[in-house]
């Protein structure tokens, strides 16, 4: 089977439309197709750009049809949190909507929002998004929205349902702060994040300093804060040579490929390995693009087979 695997969209719908046409693939009867390839999209469809519900609708299109294959991301699962009430809580949801964190929750969401709320085809989105598995283990390849963790895997597995997927109730389990299912959704759809040591920080793509980070959880080799850490190329990062905790070192088998986005790369996009490759380089922004890598049953990955919608 050959596929191209489409990193985060992000309500960029028109991009979405340049980069398939790119690939090959063409618009029958609604519904994006191509003769011998499949896509896979690594979640985050919503949020940021300018088309969120034809984003949603065009993407479902394709799965249903047959000629997509798609995971979630932590936006769909932020978006399926918001719209579920809390079962705990009277009057609460599972993302809260009020006080100073609501209103940083909607800021996130706003996008959506501003095309769903308060309209059926809001109630339709969740319902779709709750029928996106987790990661996707196929025979030639692995799909995950941020990070491969076989030991959270294991852990989310006897609470989730076929094909990886999960419920209202495994979602207000995963909602809460301490639990096993939040501890494992959140690596999966946000990746690994550990918090540095005092005097290591540095500052994100929006110049705001931070002091936890996310790490580079397929590379085995990345045991210190500077070698582990993903931070914005060209920030002004003070990070130390003291080891990352054993919990956050997963490290990857490298049996076969494995394809993420989330990280919000940038510049010519490149693998991280020869069997790990980020397809997300920041197509949520107005001027990035959205890539995708072909993918034709290699065992190595090959930086010459990304595509971009540029």
């Amino acid at each position: 089977m050959n596929y191209d695997i489409i990193g985060d969209v992000h309500g960029q719908a028109d991009k979405l439309r340049t980069l398939l046409r790119r690939l090959g693939y063409q618009e029958r009867s609604g519904v994006w197709q191509h003769p011998d390839r499949t896509a896979i999209f690594v979640g985050d469809f919503i949020d940021r750009g300018p088309h969120q519900l034809e984003t949603v609708n065009f993407v479902r299109r394709m799965v249903e049809g047959g000629h997509a294959l798609a995971v979630m991301g932590n936006h769909e699962f932020n978006a399926i949190a918001w719209y579920l009430k809390d079962p705990v809580q009277e009057g609460e949801y599972l993302r809260p909507h009020s006080g100073e964190v609501g209103e940083k929750n909607r800021r996130q969401h706003a996008a959506f929002l501003a095309e769903a709320e308060d309209k059926p085809e809001h109630r339709e989105a969740i319902d779709w998004f709750l029928t996106l598995p987790l990661w996707l283990e196929l025979p030639e390849l692995r799909v995950v929205h941020a990070c491969w963790h076989p030991r959270y895997m294991a852990d989310l597995t006897p609470v989730l349902g076929p094909g990886n997927r999960l419920d209202e109730a495994s979602v207000a389990a995963a909602s809460r702060k301490g639990t096993t299912e939040y501890r494992a959704v959140e690596a999966l759809l946000k990746g690994i994040e550990v918090r540095l040591p005092p005097g290591s920080s540095f500052r994100d793509k929006d110049g705001i300093e931070r002091h936890s980070a996310r790490v580079r959880w397929w590379d085995s080799t990345a045991i210190t804060y500077q070698q582990a850490a993903l931070v914005p190329p060209r920030s002004d990062t003070h990070l130390t040579d003291d080891e990352i905790p054993h919990e956050a070192r997963a490290g990857y088998a490298n049996d076969k490929p494995v394809f993420f986005g989330h990280y919000w790369l940038n510049g010519e996009p490149q693998i991280q390995s020869p069997r790990v490759a980020c397809v997300d380089y920041s197509a949520g922004k107005k001027d990035e693009p959205l890539v995708a890598y072909r993918f034709d049953g290699e065992s190595e990955l090959d930086a010459s087979k990304f595509v971009n919608s540029h």
